[in-house]
């Protein structure tokens, strides 16, 4: 009769050891300093492109060296990634732009403001003797002697520059022959009177409230004048000073009427015996402010003595100051509310311009304000009068043919066509698209994207915040893990009973016959053969001899 035995067989301890908490109490991953473990889990759920299968669990030779070409490979898309990032990035600091060119047409457009002066400031039988006296060293006359008496010893009452420039300058209702504008006539009420280097000067349509508009383009539709410069009251030139003029004829500048006339500097001259065709195109520009571009914006305050800023407001602003500081007076077209500087200061104030002029890159810095009006001009002219028409205008205005053509011009100026070029700063690289740079980059070298960093960030934060609990509050920590190991004990114990209970292959029934080894045919012991497979004992040790123990 067969002898059996009842063998039961026990698991390894590893096994409950994997299942349990390791030893130690460490239930929580960070106990080990968020060791590999706990960062493999991380990287086996990120979505980070290869950190799984760089940071992945240990395994044989043949996979840490595919962990190791994953981490390599890893380590080359995030270097690739930052350098083209930090090339990115390094772009939209340089905060590069671009020029956008365009034109538009529109069914009417705002006529410039036109000023003009005559480059002739002193009308010579409006001066009195006393004018003449102050005013020398303006314009270089000799005073006059009066009664016997010489100019030293007469005593002119102090000058007043304002009454002088009203009274001895180039009255418009006296130059101007005739004024049409889109076909209907003008007159002088159509003008304003400023003042410039040049004296007494006239805008036309430098009103900013109701400026006039032309609804048609070509010669005959804007502005046409006919003026008589008048050379007969031309100042005779005795001595060479700063202001005498050598020429004759009109200064005219074309612009905005949100800018004041910078006329000595940005007009252009006008000779009598022509007609002067300029032919005007609008043109809007528009700059950036800091950091793309070196613009003024319009929500900076404005200029004394300004509603509006501009550069040639800017201009005149530096000069005014810089007079004033030097000289305790200003010129009669810069603004401010100091006395007119008088003839007998005028070294002073040139001493303190050509200062100025100097140093004006320190001193006086006009930005371009963000939005700009101008005008490009092309000039053309034919001569005037002709023979016929000469003596047609010597009857009409009671003047010789020889006068007419020395003193007479006409100036014609009128839009090109109704249309205007816009020429726009715009931002070459904004965030906009360093963002998108930025993120193709991620995707195309590390398949990441904003919540990738999310959970990396994530991660860190949890990691230095157990730190961080666990540095603050030791006791309450190992309290609460020694909890959390008690529960995963527990919970281990009661799952390793579950599987005693439903795996019906822990009990196993053998005959001694089967224990008992057998003689080999070559004279030598050889192991038994069972009928159960080695691996179904897990207490079964294989001896040198040949022989197997069981625990039963």
């Amino acid at each position: 009769m067969p002898i059996e035995f009842v063998c039961k067989i026990k698991f390894a301890e590893g096994d409950e050891a994997k299942a349990g908490p390791p030893k130690g109490g460490g239930g929580n991953p960070m106990d080990k300093g968020a060791g590999m473990a706990d960062l493999a889990a991380f990287a086996s759920s990120s979505s980070l492109h290869g950190l799984a299968q760089a940071l992945g669990s240990s395994g044989s030779g043949r996979a840490s060296m595919r962990r190791t070409v994953w981490a390599l490979a890893l380590l080359a898309s995030l270097v690739l990634f930052l350098y083209q990032a930090s090339r990115s990035t390094g772009t939209y600091l340089e905060h590069p732009h671009v020029a956008a060119l365009n034109e538009e047409s529109r069914r009417e457009l705002t006529f410039p403001a036109v000023t003009l002066c005559n480059v002739n400031r002193f009308r010579f039988s409006a001066l009195t003797d006393a004018d003449i006296y102050h005013l020398a060293n303006l314009t270089g006359l000799p005073p006059k002697s009066r009664g016997g008496h010489r100019p030293g010893e007469l005593h002119y009452p102090p000058p007043d520059m304002l009454d002088i420039f009203q009274r001895t300058g180039h009255q418009l209702d006296e130059m101007l022959k005739s004024c049409n504008f889109s076909g209907q006539n003008c007159s002088v009420h159509d003008f304003n009177v400023v003042y410039t280097r040049y004296g007494k000067c006239y805008t036309f349509n430098g009103n900013k409230t109701s400026p006039k508009r032309t609804r048609q383009g070509g010669m005959g539709n804007g502005l046409e004048l006919m003026l008589d410069i008048q050379q007969d009251e031309y100042l005779p030139i005795w001595r060479e000073t700063n202001e005498t003029t050598l020429e004759a004829g009109i200064r005219v500048q074309i612009h905005s009427q949100d800018e004041p006339p910078y006329i000595h500097e940005l007009g252009f001259g006008v000779s009598p015996g022509f007609q002067t065709f300029v032919s005007c195109q609008e043109q809007r520009l528009s700059y950036l402010p800091q950091p793309w571009g070196n613009c003024r914006a319009s929500s900076e305050p404005v200029i004394p003595g300004y509603d509006t800023y501009s550069v040639s407001a800017c201009r005149l602003h530096c000069e005014s100051v810089q007079v004033q500081r030097e000289c305790n007076c200003r010129m009669i077209h810069m603004p401010g509310n100091a006395d007119i500087c008088t003839p007998a200061k005028v070294k002073c104030v040139d001493r303190a311009l050509a200062l100025l002029e100097i140093s004006s890159g320190d001193s006086c810095v006009c930005e371009t304000p963000c939005n700009v009006t101008r005008y490009g001009k092309e000039l053309s002219m034919v001569k005037i009068p002709s023979k016929g028409s000469a003596r047609f205008l010597s009857r009409k205005y009671h003047k010789t043919e020889e006068y007419i053509r020395d003193n007479f011009l006409v100036l014609d100026v009128y839009f090109e066509a109704l249309n205007y070029e816009t020429i726009e700063q715009r931002k070459a690289y904004d965030i906009a698209g360093l963002l998108g740079d930025i993120g193709g980059q991620m995707g195309l070298f590390i398949g990441a994207s904003v919540l990738t960093i999310l959970e990396i960030l994530d991660y860190i934060y949890e990691v230095i915040k157990y730190r961080i609990k666990k540095l603050l509050r030791p006791q309450k920590y190992q309290n609460q893990q020694s909890q959390r190991n008690q529960m995963q004990r527990t919970k281990n114990r009661h799952d390793l009973n579950l599987r005693a209970q439903l795996t019906p292959s822990t009990i196993a029934t053998v005959r001694l016959e089967e224990f008992k080894p057998k003689e080999a045919s070559d004279g030598t012991r050889a192991q038994a053969h069972s009928v159960y497979p080695a691996s179904a004992l897990p207490n079964h040790h294989t001896q040198a001899t040949g022989q197997q123990d069981f625990a039963c």
